[in-house]
């Protein structure tokens, strides 16, 4: 007799470090655009994660906290620095881990993925966004002391972040930030110890990772969201993404979240959820997983894909994964992991509008979904019915707004 979704799903888990997650539910990194103008985590954000924290999940990861407040992916990411209000930290925490789950800050740097407008971006070279071109300037090549100074940056989020009340940090090492960009043989061309062969593509990431290690201690979850694979030619690949896990586990991460895509090819909004694999299965990466679960005894949660307690429960079961990421069902249904616990079977509803474009598809979910972060931080209720255009009209006034508003000297 099979094991039902909740004694698969409800299951704790103990991560290397000792920390227990008390079921096998994450909620996934988001980028919500919600900080103060401060780049605090004020009261939206506050309100948002709580909501999210008492719909049960055993795990909850902030999404896209910079480290670094002139580089950012959006005016109203929060930054996590010295300017960074400790008690505004500690609020966030309470929410982020009011119904007693535990809570992991992401933490990230741009690097190229810098809006224009806001000075000019860096990056491990000077190689520009191939698309869409038109929204990212070319970047300025990092010097070494630049990035050793980076690897603090990441450091002293962490102790911010721990400091804060938080369990610990995830490093966002994936969809073309400034970690995946030093992966990449395409956007890192060094020829220095930082960039030329796999090993020294890895070695910002395994450094940041040291750093952080050895500033929050050996107790607190270090968890690492990383590619599967970037989706070009030439580019971070499957067999680069298990070489990094590898480096990983023996560098004592504790959770590898599995992921793919970057801005130039967001194949992971566009076309996986076509694949047949993936109508079958749901998540866009368990195939991935199934194969790094050969390689290495990490931790993995796989995100993305994600929407029915069938698909969950199996994925789990099957042993490929060890928790199910989830980010946009929970938008309209944040309480679905309590009510998959329940009993109820369920599945969650892609309502994003979609056109033909790819890119414009890419933007417009992630709009929709911002915008609805927004209403459920103030106590709206969703409209699953906004269609294209209006989803359009309202992200483009709101990225006008925000960046009049919230840009950060």
């Amino acid at each position: 007799m099979s094991a039902t979704p909740q004694e698969t799903l409800g299951k704790s888990l103990t991560l290397p470090c000792g920390a227990t997650v008390g079921n096998r539910f994450g909620k996934a990194p988001t980028s919500e655009h919600l900080a103060e103008r401060s780049g605090d985590p004020g009261r939206e954000l506050q309100a948002l994660y709580r909501i999210w924290s008492e719909g049960g999940c055993g795990l909850i990861i902030t999404g896209n906290v910079m480290v670094e407040r002139r580089k950012f992916e959006a005016p109203r990411n929060p930054v996590f620095d010295v300017k960074t209000d400790p008690e505004a930290v500690k609020a966030y925490s309470s929410a982020a881990k009011s119904a007693g789950n535990l809570a992991i800050v992401q933490i990230s740097h741009p690097g190229r993925q810098q809006q224009r407008g806001r000075g000019r971006p860096v990056a491990p070279s000077a190689v520009k966004l191939g698309a869409p071109a038109l929204l990212f300037g070319k970047p300025r090549e990092l010097s070494d002391g630049e990035i050793q100074n980076l690897i603090v940056r990441f450091a002293q989020a962490a102790r911010i972040a721990v400091d804060g009340g938080f369990d610990g940090v995830e490093l966002h090492a994936a969809h073309g930030y400034l970690i995946s960009q030093f992966l990449s043989p395409i956007a890192n061309q060094r020829t220095d110890k930082w960039g030329g062969n796999f090993e020294n593509r890895a070695r910002f990431l395994l450094e940041v990772l040291k750093a952080v290690r050895e500033e929050i201690g050996p107790e607190k979850i270090i968890a690492a969201k990383l590619n599967s694979a970037d989706f070009q030619r030439g580019g971070f690949d499957n067999e680069d993404s298990i070489a990094t896990a590898k480096l990983l586990e023996a560098a004592g991460l504790d959770l590898l979240e599995v992921s793919g895509g970057t801005y130039e090819d967001p194949a992971m909004l566009t076309e996986l959820p076509k694949r047949e694999s993936t109508i079958a299965r749901e998540a866009y990466f368990l195939e991935f997983a199934e194969k790094l679960r050969g390689q290495t005894k990490l931790p993995l949660m796989v995100s993305g894909g994600f929407r029915s307690s069938e698909a969950m429960t199996a994925a789990v079961a099957s042993g490929a994964t060890d928790m199910v990421g989830l980010a946009r069902p929970l938008t309209l249904m944040p309480d679905l992991p309590n009510r998959v616990l329940a009993g109820e079977s369920l599945r969650a509803r892609d309502v994003e509008p979609r056109s033909r474009v790819k890119f414009a598809d890419a933007f417009m979910g992630s709009s929709w979904h911002n915008q609805h972060y927004a209403r459920m931080a103030n106590g709206k209720p969703g409209e699953d019915g906004r269609g294209a255009i209006a989803t359009l009209a309202i992200g483009t006034a709101r990225l006008q707004r925000d960046a009049a508003l919230y840009g950060r000297g």
